[in-house]
């Protein structure tokens, strides 16, 4: 449960996800309500709430926790235009022309959830440079994962 906090707080955001609800199978966490985790034997594949797995120590967030955390007022988001938001699905980094805004932190370093203009999560990233001194075509935010690397694995 420590890394899912842990995870949330790299974006300015605190989760209350209550622990016991939480199941760890094979290094995946998932998220049961009471009624489903009495029915659930240890040996099960798949229930609830997918929340995302650790492989070699590293937390990879499923995209439904990644909503969870956007829906959080206070966490740090970069909004993005049409052009960019297709970009960004197919792995490419953010240029400051296709960010409309940066809610949250904006310091070097941080991490940001990227959003289209519809509030839709689309992944997140990092922010690499200062949003208010770049030129226009200089790289802002880079892209760690987005909903387009499934079928990127697909070939």
């Amino acid at each position: 449960m420590k890394l899912i906090s842990d995870f949330a707080h790299r974006f300015n955001v605190s989760l209350s996800i209550d622990e016991d609800l939480v199941m760890e199978k094979r290094n995946r966490y998932f998220l049961l309500n009471a009624g489903l985790k009495r029915l659930v034997s240890r040996d099960f594949f798949y229930a609830g709430i997918y929340l995302g797995k650790v492989k070699n120590r590293i937390f990879f967030p499923s995209f439904t926790l990644l909503d969870m955390i956007a829906e959080k007022e206070k966490a740090n988001k970069t909004i993005i235009n049409r052009k960019a938001e297709w970009l960004f699905v197919c792995g490419r980094d953010l240029l400051k022309q296709g960010i409309i805004r940066i809610t949250g932190s904006r310091v070097k370093g941080a991490h940001t959830l990227v959003l289209n203009e519809h509030g839709e999560c689309l992944g997140f990233g990092k922010i690499m440079a200062d949003f208010d001194r770049a030129s226009e075509h200089a790289a802002i935010v880079k892209n760690i994962s987005d909903i387009g690397d499934f079928l990127r694995r697909e070939r």
